[in-house]
């Protein structure tokens, strides 16, 4: 039986920077009784509480206590203690790190043609500073869902925006995520970075873990996970997610 259960968060929990649905959010609580829950995914911190932590149905104290998030790859992680979230640790980059990755993305994006700033809404931003990693979105944040599917669901857009960047700035890694997403980081602050202090902070075993991930692709940002040796199960959506907790749940 495993221990704990970690999931990717766009295109595994959810519709792509949307909050999980009613029922991701119910077996997600059922969950908590069971097992260590671990969401690890490129996005900020107030991103896991709009998209998850908020749509949980009435989460005791207890639950919340087995809920870790891994945020920006595991290279932030906050977990709740004395009835709040808690900072555990931060890898933050430095700010001449995180000028270097914001010239080279853009400049990648544009010699590749795909720099979209014309699609941006009022307020958004194409590059944004993660702290310990920086994030293309190439219609920014507040694009609408059907926009971003449309634009790259192949990933050969980001793929040329990639393969420029590592010329440009190859002292940097650059994974694809999400729907519109590459994020850059510095080499080893991957999911490996963040999987392998979850594996110290809730002191188990690969072996006790179970991942769900939609880009367990080599070059996407689930395969350093599949790379790591821990049991993985590659999904396309939520529903996907879904199906198979009902699964788990159900053999308990």
């Amino acid at each position: 039986m495993k221990k704990v259960l970690a999931f990717d968060i766009d295109q595994t929990l959810n519709v792509a920077k949307t909050p999980i649905t009613d029922e991701i959010a119910s077996l997600l609580t059922k969950c908590l009784d069971h097992f260590e829950v671990c969401p690890i995914s490129g996005q900020k911190f107030d991103q896991f509480l709009i998209q998850i932590v908020d749509r949980l149905p009435n989460p005791t104290t207890e639950q919340l206590s087995h809920l870790h998030l891994f945020v920006a790859q595991g290279t932030q992680y906050y977990r709740y203690q004395d009835n709040k979230w808690q900072q555990i640790y931060n890898y933050p980059l430095t700010d001449e790190q995180v000028q270097k990755i914001s010239n080279t993305l853009e400049q990648a994006a544009k010699e590749s043609g795909y720099w979209e700033e014309d699609k941006l809404q009022p307020g958004d931003e194409i590059i944004e500073n993660r702290l310990s990693q920086v994030t293309f979105s190439a219609l920014g944040q507040k694009a609408s869902t059907d926009a971003k599917y449309a634009w790259d669901p192949d990933c050969k857009k980001r793929e040329k925006i990639v393969a420029r960047a590592k010329e440009l700035s190859p002292e940097f890694d650059y994974e694809i995520g999400g729907t519109t997403s590459i994020n850059a980081i510095t080499p080893g602050m991957n999911k490996v970075f963040g999987m392998t202090h979850l594996l110290e902070e809730l002191d188990v075993t690969k072996e006790d873990i179970l991942y769900f991930g939609d880009m367990t692709q080599p070059g996407g940002n689930d395969y350093p996970v599949v790379q790591m040796g821990i049991d993985t199960i590659t999904v396309r959506n939520h529903e996907d997610t879904a199906y198979a907790l009902k699964g788990i749940l159900g053999i308990l």
